[in-house]
């Protein structure tokens, strides 16, 4: 970069640094945007295919699921990334929606082009989408449904319109029952349900159908003695979070030994602190051991001779989902266990799943920690069941929390394109034509839908636009039949949150790319310097 000064050029600029200025930066970044958009497109909705994703190593996804696709794909270009950070955020806050938060989010940028060309600003076309986003959200909230948390249909119906059109899709009856119990366990009094609580375990072999829900904790571990007993009834379940082992000094001590015996009396003096701490949990009346630190091979003895069922070294989130599961307080010093901070549970047993020794501890009276163990004929399937119910499960607590839902198959979007065309007509001016160009863009979701099933999209579009004019707002694609139909009624619903989330982060990602008008690009950092001319050693 440099600026001619009374015949000087002045460069200001590092040598190697790149910059692009208005619309070749605009262009670069619209097509980067645009292209990260196609990539996922293709996974929207019921007909929605599969992308597989081989990384570096050689590992391989396979998955519909529109932000692990962004996340494996290697990304460089800096707009592509902040499209896939749109992704992120839409799933970490709601779980489901990645790719149509994306969609839009392209779809935005692709008619603010048009907009450009005919010598709109971009500040203006910027004010117009900040102002339809705004709109949208009341107007979503205007014909959103509220529902009562305890509604299990509905909330079965949300966990199935996340699982359609995932592998997991040809198992979702049974599959809806256990993502609903297993969140309406863990829901607080208060409404928020922490998934952090559902503990999900994946095991390969059997089939999806073998999948089951554990009205308690499944533990991936062994007793860690093999002559303690396999199964217990009716346990009492201590949960210590201290060391079952002899202490050693804190600082370097010399013992010197000077009569024959002393050794040995030594030793026994070991021997008898160690079990002067299992007797300390025995009194308690506990019949089951979860220790998060270590237990030493004396204390293991005398525990399997006391017939309790202890587990070592297990994780501290476990811990405290055991806690919440059995009603138990986690000890934090063997001198402070008491009868008060045992847990129950109906059935403690150790199972043998798919080769590998885990611990269940089910039948709990009130648990509000379950957990989820997933079966699946290979690796793939089962990592792509996963994701599936990670998307289910979240869209579900969204419900509970939120309370308010919407029909799905493109319903919301089409009703919004109409409104918000009304609503720009009210405007006015330039800003007029940036409202409706977000509206047009709000047609891209149905679009999509019927495109991906193989239907005549246009045709498609212009059925919906009439049924939502004659005041049908929840007329969808119906991806069988090729007509609008209502997807209240065929059970198609989707959390008013998760399409505010999605309208919401990808205007703001739109705008900030599209006021972006200069790209300056730094030289790559080069390796360490040698000392030696590029050519290497060149007289050798």
């Amino acid at each position: 970069m440099s600026q001619q000064l009374g015949g000087q050029p002045i460069i200001i600029l590092k040598e190697g640094t790149t910059r692009s200025r208005e619309d070749e930066a605009r262009n670069s970044n619209f097509a980067a945007a645009k292209a990260v958009a196609a990539a996922v497109r293709s996974t929207l909705g019921p007909k929605g295919m599969d992308k597989m994703l081989i990384d570096g190593m050689g590992d391989i996804t396979i998955t519909n699921d529109g932000v692990t696709i962004l996340k494996e794909m290697d990304i460089e270009h800096p707009a592509a990334k902040m499209m896939v950070e749109v992704a992120k955020t839409q799933d970490a806050e709601v779980g489901d929606g990645t790719t149509t938060s994306v969609v839009i989010a392209a779809e935005l940028l692709k008619n603010a082009e048009g907009l450009l060309a005919q010598g709109v600003h971009p500040t203006v076309i910027a004010e117009g989408y900040r102002m339809a986003a705004v709109k949208s959200l009341v107007i979503l909230d205007g014909f959103a449904i509220t529902v009562k948390p305890t509604d299990t249909v509905i909330l079965k119906k949300i966990a199935e319109t996340a699982l359609t059109g995932k592998n997991a899709e040809a198992r979702k009856e049974r599959l809806c029952d256990l993502i609903v119990k297993a969140v309406v366990s863990v829901t607080d009094p208060d409404g928020k349900a922490d998934l952090a609580h559902i503990n999900v375990e994946k095991k390969v072999g059997g089939s999806v159908d073998d999948s089951v829900l554990i009205e308690g904790m499944v533990i991936d571990k062994e007793r860690a003695h093999p002559n303690m007993p396999r199964s217990v009834k009716d346990a009492q379940i201590l949960l210590l979070n201290a060391a079952l082992e002899f202490k050693k000094t804190e600082v370097n001590a010399k013992i010197n030994i000077s009569a024959p015996g002393q050794a040995q009396a030594f030793l026994d003096e070991e021997e008898r602190m160690v079990h002067a701490m299992i007797d300390k949990v025995t009194r308690s009346g506990a019949t089951v051991l979860f220790c998060q630190k270590g237990i030493d091979d004396v204390a293991l003895h005398y525990l399997a001779r006391a017939g309790i069922l202890a587990v070592r070294r297990v994780k501290k989130s476990d811990c405290e989902n055991l806690a919440r599961a059995t009603g138990a307080t986690i000890v934090n010093s063997v001198d402070a266990i008491t009868a008060k901070d045992l847990g129950t549970a109906g059935l403690v047993e150790e199972k043998k799943v798919s080769g590998d020794e885990m611990i269940y501890i089910s039948k709990c009276k009130n648990p509000k920690a379950v957990s989820i163990i997933l079966r699946g004929g290979t690796e793939h399937v089962v990592d792509e069941l996963e994701r599936a119910i990670h998307d289910a499960l979240m869209v579900v607590s969204v419900v509970i929390e939120g309370k308010k839902i919407v029909a799905g198959g493109g319903a919301p979007e089409t009703e919004l394109s109409l409104r918000l065309r009304e609503y720009a007509a009210t405007v006015g001016g330039r800003v007029q034509l940036a409202i409706e160009a977000f509206a047009a863009s709000m047609e891209i979701i149905p679009r999509a839908l019927a495109e991906n099933a193989g239907l005549d999209a246009i045709n498609m579009l212009v059925d919906m636009r009439a049924e939502h004019e004659a005041g049908k707002k929840t007329f969808g694609v119906n991806a069988e039949t090729g007509k609008p139909t209502d997807m209240l009624k065929a059970g198609v619903v989707e959390p008013l949150r998760v399409k505010t989330q999605a309208i919401s982060s990808a205007a703001e990602a739109a705008v900030m790319i599209l006021r972006i008008d200069d790209i300056v690009a730094s030289s790559k950092a080069s390796g360490p310097d040698t000392g030696m001319p590029p050519g290497g050693m060149g007289g050798y």
